[in-house]
């Protein structure tokens, strides 16, 4: 079954595991599709509805988080007739696809920062896997005796490499100010550090607990904004606030089933990916939706 929406329009600026983005001259059109990838590889099929919550997610989280850094979003397209009145002829098009509408919008274009700011509350994931060997996450020393998915006394700032292909890479703060320069360092980790402070404690109170995000920041006229996506299921853990608890993995609003299914289908990881069950795809794309609702308060 093949579920992948693909664009295909012209004027291709960057094709993304997820996110296709197109030039519009003084801006861009980025459309979120349902392709979805796993351990740094793009699975043959989609899933239903994804590119949508992203799309929206992410619209929500920039209008929440406006008056702590500003975002590259000028209009979140919730209706197609706009984009076939507005942009139709930059991208050389008789009409958009119905499809695109929910899951586009138009952003400013910014110089990228190629570095993931990455913020984590609670210790999860590789960063559990690296203290359990060296005690440390991203070679952050931590206080002995953590459990797995325990919460930081403070949330830590982790940032990466951003890698076109393959896996990023844990950078230090000293290699991320030769990368950036101490001042923009300063600002990247204060501003990220800000946003999840924010975001986790509004989604707390709406039984989400944000376990750790990252987010990625480019320059517009030499102030820093927030670009790509924020605080999605594909950036971010979600987990249940009602089912948290300390000392083992947690179940997440994520592509979780997926990573499973693949791990336990006996994937080598390698290229090319496998077809995913239909069970599978539901269940995950019931995560997404989830995740939305509980987030914003509203149906998809």
């Amino acid at each position: 079954m093949e579920l992948v929406m693909e664009t295909n329009l012209s004027n291709t600026v960057y094709r993304g595991k997820v996110r296709d983005t197109y030039d519009l001259d003084d801006s861009l059109l980025m459309i979120a599709t349902d392709r979805i990838s796993a351990f740094d590889s793009v699975l043959p099929c989609g899933i239903p509805e994804k590119g949508a919550v992203l799309n929206q997610l992410s619209a929500f989280w920039f209008d929440k988080t406006k008056n702590i850094v500003p975002n590259h979003v000028i209009k979140v397209v919730d209706d197609v007739k706009w984009l076939n009145d507005t942009c139709s002829d930059k991208l050389g098009v008789d009409v958009f696809p119905d499809y695109v509408e929910g899951r586009s919008m138009v952003v400013a274009k910014a110089e990228r920062i190629d570095i993931e700011c990455v913020v984590r509350g609670y210790i999860s994931g590789s960063a559990w896997a690296e203290y359990r060997e060296k005690g440390s996450a991203c070679g952050i020393p931590l206080p002995s005796g953590l459990v797995e998915s325990e919460k930081f006394p403070q949330p830590i700032f982790t940032p990466t490499t951003k890698a076109e292909s393959g896996h990023d890479e844990p950078i230090t703060m000293k290699q991320m100010k030769n990368i950036v320069g101490t001042d923009r360092a300063a600002e990247l980790m204060e501003k990220s550090m800000l946003v999840y402070r924010f975001a986790h404690d509004y989604a707390l109170e709406r039984n989400v607990i944000i376990a750790d995000t990252k987010m990625e920041f480019g320059v517009v006229n030499g102030e820093l904004i927030l670009i790509d996506e924020l605080l999605t299921p594909d950036s971010s853990r979600f987990w249940d606030a009602a089912l948290y608890k300390s000392g083992s993995s947690q179940p997440s609003f994520d592509k979780q089933p997926v990573r499973d299914w693949l791990v336990e289908a006996g994937w080598d990881k390698e290229p090319p990916a496998p077809m995913l069950p239909e069970k599978v795809i539901a269940e995950t794309t019931a995560r997404y939706k989830e995740a939305y609702r509980r987030l914003t308060g509203s149906e998809l």
